[in-house]
């Protein structure tokens, strides 16, 4: 099985990359990155490119299943312009040129309450990005809706720094409808992502399958046996 794995530098998305070298159906994995990854493997393809020039690299979508954790700030980005290009128009347009070459899945990392008709800006863009994707008609496409997700970051996010702080307690307090804000780990999200690859069998082609998960759905998928 060959994957692209786009937002490879991330902190889900380098957990995505581990796991995914580690499975023994993975044949290859491509990583289209801005700047290098600081490791080397046999079935790792890295190709370091500038992602507003995404159609000069084609033919790197000839994969079967793409998996997108591409994400950034309004603040590490500057704007919200320049938040938009990143999160919506990288993902979109990695979507329609894999598409366009046959992809089978797509993976796409997205956030709770994501909606094209919220308020909050972040959200509404995730929605718009979702329902693009949608429309794309993948056979296979998989939403993951986290909240908050912790772990050790390269870069400092100031109010998610606070917010790890305090969501242990606020976790427990998240129960029944709520438990889906409940903050998770990035490990966990990763390790639901590759037990899902492995599972991926989009069995009607003219009848596109779409999946959200959301807390409690990730963790289940997560504690699946990884040699099932």
């Amino acid at each position: 099985m060959k994957i692209m794995l786009l937002g490879a530098t991330g902190l889900t998305g380098g957990k995505v990359l581990d796991g995914l070298l580690a499975r023994e159906e993975v044949s290859l994995v491509v990583t289209p990155v801005r700047r290098p990854l600081s490791l080397s493997h046999p079935k790792l393809e890295q190709h370091q490119i500038d992602f507003d020039h995404l159609d000069d690299h084609a033919s790197l979508f000839e994969v079967d299943i793409i998996i997108c954790c591409l994400g950034t700030t309004i603040s590490k980005a500057g704007s919200a312009e320049v938040f938009r290009k990143v999160d919506y128009g990288y993902a979109m347009k990695a979507a329609g040129l894999g598409q366009a070459k046959g992809v089978k899945g797509f993976i796409l990392m997205s956030a709770i309450a994501a909606s094209p008709s919220s308020r909050v800006f972040y959200n509404r863009v995730k929605g718009e990005l979702e329902e693009g994707i949608k429309a794309l008609g993948f056979p296979y496409l998989s939403i993951y809706q986290p909240s908050l997700l912790l772990g050790d970051r390269n870069e400092h996010r100031t109010a998610e720094a606070l917010g790890m702080k305090a969501m242990p307690l606020i976790n427990r307090a998240l129960i029944g409808p709520l438990e889906r804000f409940r903050a998770i780990e990035a490990d966990t999200v990763a390790r639901a992502m590759v037990n899902e690859v492995r599972d991926l069998r989009p069995e009607n082609p003219e009848k596109p399958l779409v999946r959200i998960h959301d807390y409690a759905d990730i963790v289940v998928m997560a504690q699946k046996n990884p040699g099932a």
